[in-house]
């Protein structure tokens, strides 16, 4: 088959599109058949810490297709089934953290960037029947991060004020949507005009430019939640907003993994501060449902074929997207 491999380089100069052999699926495991991927930060990521000395790897989280063949004992899906794909292994019940042993599909598992990938049968679920073929495979990582980097962790209630910084990223997409769908009042914040724009067009109330004094563009608003992911550039300002007993949830650190802030002020504030990063099964079910529920569609940017996976990730490194990125690798037909 064709993927997307990893292999003898660090970073972006390893990967190759190339010919790799098919893995038969084990007990309790399915072979999916991908009509479409989507690409995240962590495949970036994830080319750095793959080391030249490692075995080959295919990289990719997300993934949605069609089931072609069962391992023994599986009775939870049927060769034909239309499934999307939940990265997260082992990870079952809702918790405060995962338990040892957590993996995300893409390292050190073979992922997705491939015509087929093998996963445990209880991690292929049926892909949402309103959901394109492009939705549905970009849709899991950053879909189930902001679901419980929202919920679980920020507790965010209707009516409720959140600010979200960096808007573009598929994360970021997906919690506007999501905060939208319970009646929140949504701010973001973002380099680009145009991204704001298109926040605002989405159901922000404001879109202020990142470059500038975020208290005085928000009118000294303050915020019950921040949902920060762009780490050290931000971190401060994004506390700055904080209500007196708010909460700031991170979940990445895309502008530098160091901070520091003023310790006095923190307390003083009463502030809550959680991380977050992917979620459990049981979150997936709960996110499903509630974009079922909602009719919430990923907002797909752009969508590539797999060899040229060079312009996918330029444009992923780049920050110019808004929404996913993705990968077109099989026709949706039997």
């Amino acid at each position: 088959m064709n993927a997307l491999v990893h292999k003898e380089q660090k970073g972006l100069t390893g990967l190759v599109y190339t010919q790799f052999d098919e893995v038969a699926p084990k007990p309790g495991e399915v072979r999916i058949k991908l009509v479409t991927s989507g690409l995240n930060h962590r495949d970036l990521f994830v080319m750095e810490r793959h080391q030249p000395t490692d075995p080959p790897l295919i990289i990719g989280s997300d993934g949605a297709g069609i089931v072609e063949a069962l391992g023994e004992g599986v009775d939870n899906v049927n060769v034909g089934d239309e499934v999307i794909i939940n990265p997260g292994l082992g990870w079952k019940e809702k918790s405060d953290g995962p338990p040892e042993g957590f993996e995300i599909l893409g390292l050190p598992f073979h992922g997705t960037f491939a015509e087929k990938v093998t996963v445990p049968a209880e991690n292929a679920v049926p892909k949402p029947a309103y959901l394109s073929w492009e939705e549905a495979g970009v849709m899991s990582l950053a879909a189930l991060t902001a679901y419980r980097a929202l919920f679980t962790r920020g507790r965010l209630k209707e009516h409720q004020k959140v600010l979200i910084p960096g808007i573009g990223s598929g994360v970021a997409t997906f919690l506007l949507q999501f905060a939208k769908a319970v009646n929140a009042e949504v701010y973001v914040t973002s380099r680009s005009a145009e991204k704001g724009q298109r926040a605002k067009e989405l159901g922000a109330v404001q879109a202020i430019n990142s470059n500038d004094d975020w208290s005085a563009q928000l009118n000294n608003q303050k915020m019950d939640l921040v949902i920060e992911s762009v780490g050290a550039a931000t971190f401060n300002k994004s506390l700055d907003q904080l209500r007196t007993g708010g909460t700031i949830v991170t979940f990445g650190a895309s502008a530098g993994d160091r901070i520091e802030f003023d310790l006095r002020k923190f307390f003083y504030g009463q502030y809550s501060f959680f991380g977050s990063t992917m979620g459990s099964s049981e979150e997936f079910t709960e996110m499903i449902q509630f974009t079922e529920k909602h009719q919430i569609r990923p907002i797909v940017d752009k969508m590539f074929e797999l060899h040229q996976f060079k312009g996918a990730f330029e444009r992923l490194n780049n920050a110019e997207q808004f929404g996913k990125i993705g990968f077109r690798i099989s026709s949706e037909s039997h």
